[in-house]
């Protein structure tokens, strides 16, 4: 499935919970979908516009001057069911954090603690947010559609005890390792801190989830 059509795929699945904004539904998808599913301004809207002259969307004006609401069609639901009936694209994987590991020679023992312990913080932190949005959620009235979203809360939460698992493990073997990488004085060398201080999302396990905004509040 092309990236496209995947898109449209998201778009369409969040418009089938409720009629939404461009900017709404980003929001949404953010909020809901954070932990395995990205998408931006710049996929959403063309996405909307591409599906509403298919007939998939209707639009009306919004509340906000200027905006639009998006409503899926009939002519949409069968198109998202048909989408979602088709095999998901595997996506082959590219983790900057495994690969610096990997090659972890060259960083030294000290440098790949610092990376590993990046990571098993977030996942710390992804852990805490995923317990309080099924705390949140209890709070609320079932829907039919929450049996299906606790089941991917619950894939997020295994990730992340999977990582903290990992991550734990990696650290007990890099501390045995021969503390050879320091340099002046025993600090970590100057290349070595940067690598550290720069790892950004290429380099992490499990995303970061955002503030809860989704579909609920819609």
């Amino acid at each position: 499935m092309a990236r496209a059509t995947q898109t449209d795929l998201a778009v369409l699945a969040a418009l089938s919970v409720a009629p939404m904004t461009g900017y709404a539904l980003r929001d949404a998808i953010i909020a809901d979908l954070g932990a395995f599913w990205a998408e931006s301004f710049g996929q959403i809207y063309p996405a909307l516009d591409r599906l509403a002259a298919a007939g998939y969307v209707s639009t009306q004006p919004g509340a906000r001057r200027g905006s639009s609401l998006y409503r899926l069609t009939t002519t949409g639901e069968a198109h998202l069911l048909e989408l979602m009936q088709t095999t998901p694209t595997e996506v082959p994987p590219r983790d900057g954090l495994l690969l610096r590991l990997f090659f972890g020679k060259t960083l030294g023992p000290t440098a790949c603690r610092g990376l590993v312990e990046k990571v098993r913080g977030r996942a710390v932190a992804q852990l805490a947010k995923l317990a309080q949005i099924r705390a949140d959620d209890a709070n609320k009235p079932a829907t039919d559609d929450s049996p299906y979203w606790l089941i991917t809360i619950s894939a997020g939460e295994h990730r992340a005890r999977a990582t903290i698992a990992w991550a734990d493990e990696t650290l007990a073997v890099l501390e045995a390792l021969p503390q050879a990488d320091t340099g002046r004085n025993g600090q970590p060398s100057r290349t070595q801190a940067r690598i550290v201080e720069s790892q950004g999302a290429d380099g992490a396990i499990t995303p970061e989830l955002p503030e809860e905004r989704g579909f609920g509040s819609h």
